[in-house]
């Protein structure tokens, strides 16, 4: 074997580990990464059921139900201008009621629905995660308020009109 051919392999096999090591790397962060959509992004992104996301709007109102077994709770989170039906099981942080920002993470299920594994409330009257505020704006659904401070409108009324 020629030292230019010992050498051309030697390449060859530095680049065919390198190769293995980039793959390696990508498949482990396209496990770990986690997507935000609002509800309108959401549908429109067409994301398949089973995939782990994170959605952020505004708790719709009269859209919280309680279920019987006293840790299940069902809401809607909408951005004015689509909504997603939401189940949660486990612990509901203090903060969270109708008309505040929430971000939930899970997974899609085929009928639609969005099955959570985790809820954040926003933790004071000013803050919003960035990407609910971002949601928001891009539904036309924020302006700001006094001294520049970011103030949420509220969610369209639903039902009939006076």
């Amino acid at each position: 074997m020629t030292r230019k051919r010992r050498r051309l392999y030697f390449v060859l096999g530095g680049l065919a580990l390198l190769g293995l090591a980039v793959g390696l790397t990508l498949s482990a962060l396209n496990d770990n990464l986690v997507f935000f959509y609002g509800p309108s992004d959401l549908y429109a992104q067409h994301i398949p059921p089973g995939r782990l996301v994170r959605i952020g709007g505004l708790v719709a109102a009269g859209s919280v139900k309680h279920e019987a077994d006293g840790s299940t709770l069902d809401f809607t989170i909408t951005d004015g201008r689509k909504s997603v039906p939401v189940t949660y099981r486990g612990t509901v942080p203090d903060l969270f009621r109708e008309g505040q920002g929430v971000v939930v993470e899970g997974r899609l299920t085929p009928s639609g629905d969005f099955k959570a594994t985790t809820l954040l409330a926003k933790h004071d009257e000013r803050y919003m995660p960035p990407e609910v505020v971002d949601a928001l704006k891009k539904a036309g659904r924020w302006q700001e308020g006094e001294n520049g401070k970011p103030v949420p409108l509220a969610p369209p009324a639903t039902g009939a009109n006076p």
